[in-house]
């Protein structure tokens, strides 16, 4: 074993740092992001410590206690950071994201039912039931949605 660690040089921290790193991009439990830090001082102390102190023992050591300061640091100064992020609550449901939304009747409405243009497309829609009728060119606001269908009244 001490044959095998005994070459152990700067450039293979690095090389662990980056597979650290690599797996943490994987995981994003960001443990091992520190530990990718821990690695890199690892390195750096390889490389200019005294050939003394640099042999495998102390890099393991300087690796150990680095990569574990980091990390309990990290947990104890970014507590929030493994929390799971609220979703926005209209995020990827486009329907949901009209509401609100301002635009143009296309066509007139017949029984209730027409098209709108919102920004830069058109939407099937229907009328907020008692709504005045909606004609072609008028104003109109989004009420609420049904399906793939924008219900919406005139503003």
């Amino acid at each position: 074993m001490d044959a095998l660690l005994a070459g152990v040089t700067w450039w293979h921290w690095l090389a662990l740092a980056l597979i650290f790193f690599g797996l943490e991009m994987i995981t994003g439990t960001y443990d091992l992001l520190m530990a990718s830090i821990g690695a890199v001082l690892t390195a750096i102390f390889a490389a200019v410590a005294p050939e003394g102190m640099a042999g495998w023992h102390g890099q393991v050591i300087v690796f150990l206690v680095a990569a574990i300061i980091l990390i309990i640091g990290s947990r104890i100064v970014f507590p929030g950071l493994r929390k799971a992020a609220p979703e926005h609550p209209t995020l990827n449901k486009r329907m949901a994201q009209l509401v609100g939304q301002r635009g143009q009747a296309t066509k007139d409405f017949v029984a209730g039912a027409g098209q709108v243009k919102i920004g830069d497309t058109v939407w099937g829609a229907e009328a907020v039931p008692g709504e005045p009728p909606i004609l072609a060119g008028d104003a109109i606001i989004v009420a609420e949605t049904r399906a793939n269908t924008a219900v919406v009244r005139k503003g």
